[in-house]
């Protein structure tokens, strides 16, 4: 990689660590079953890993770092230069996701005036090299984090829903059937509730320069203060995208595992931030 791009990658790692992003990114506090606290955090590698994937997508259509390319699938080989180089450079933006969820959670643990007891960190939307079955393979897990027996997880809901912490269930818990189960998932479970509507859906569809809008959507913001509301949650930012009304339920997509994974702690949200509406995120590229 040329100079000059390796210093506007360092320059947007350090201008964005510590921002957290809009979409369904969040800093919730929450209260687990005992009265403890726990903060909880999702965001990923921001415009820094962004650009890494957007790059490397251009130059497996033959485009040059930094070039507009349609967003289309790429197979890399690794033993290639271009595999070569995204595979370190995506390692890189997981361990730049990692530091900034840390100093994140680390600055609400500090401005609530408590000490730190425990750490929970999990991936999503991310490539490991791991063996199954004696095979050695790249999983990706999309829309999943992984659930080894043993690893413990965070898994959250929506702003006006608990989050769990959970872990992978040892084999010799669980039955034949499960634990065949875990194996075909490669050992994955669900890294949040899913929706049950688009974006659009939700919150409708908007003129971005007059704000007039073009398509109502299904949820009013009256309905999402209402659901806060009867939670007890206090709500800074957050859209009708991001209302409960366009998730599905947690426990019922937990209990789609199969017994794989077990809950340790149900998380009830105290206070949820998140960016507001029409919030301008300037470090999404």
């Amino acid at each position: 990689m040329p100079h000059n791009h390796r210093r506007e990658l360092l320059h947007k790692a350090r201008s964005q660590l510590g921002t957290v992003g809009s979409g369904n990114h969040y800093v919730d506090v929450f209260a687990d079953e005992r009265g403890d606290i726990w903060v909880g955090v999702h965001f990923g590698s921001r415009g820094f890993g962004h650009t890494i994937a957007s790059s490397f997508i251009a130059i497996s259509q033959g485009k040059g770092w930094g070039e507009r390319a349609p967003e289309r699938e790429a197979l890399l080989d690794l033993a290639a230069p271009a595999g070569h180089d995204y595979w370190h450079l995506m390692n890189l933006a997981g361990r730049y996701a990692y530091a900034g969820r840390e100093w994140v959670a680390r600055k609400v643990v500090e401005i609530l005036g408590v000490t730190e007891l425990d750490l929970v960190h999990n991936h999503h939307n991310f490539a490991w090299r791991e063996t199954h079955g004696g095979e050695e393979m790249i999983v990706v897990r999309k829309g999943a984090t992984p659930a080894f027996p043993g690893q413990r997880g965070f898994v959250g809901g929506s702003m006006g829903d608990d989050a769990v912490i959970v872990r992978g269930v040892e084999p010799n818990a669980v039955s034949e059937q499960v634990a065949e189960a875990q194996r075909g998932a490669l050992y994955s479970t669900v890294h949040g509730a899913g929706r049950v509507m688009s974006r659009t859906q939700a919150a409708g569809k908007r003129n971005r320069k007059t704000g007039v809008v073009l398509t109502p959507g299904r949820v009013s913001p009256e309905m999402m203060q209402e659901w806060v509301n009867a939670k007890g949650v206090i709500l800074r930012g957050g859209g009708l995208d991001e209302s409960p009304h366009a998730y599905r339920r947690l426990p019922e997509v937990l209990a789609a595992q199969e017994g794989t994974v077990e809950v340790l702690h149900t998380l009830r949200p105290l206070v949820v931030v998140m960016a507001g509406e029409r919030e301008f995120d300037p470090y999404r590229d």
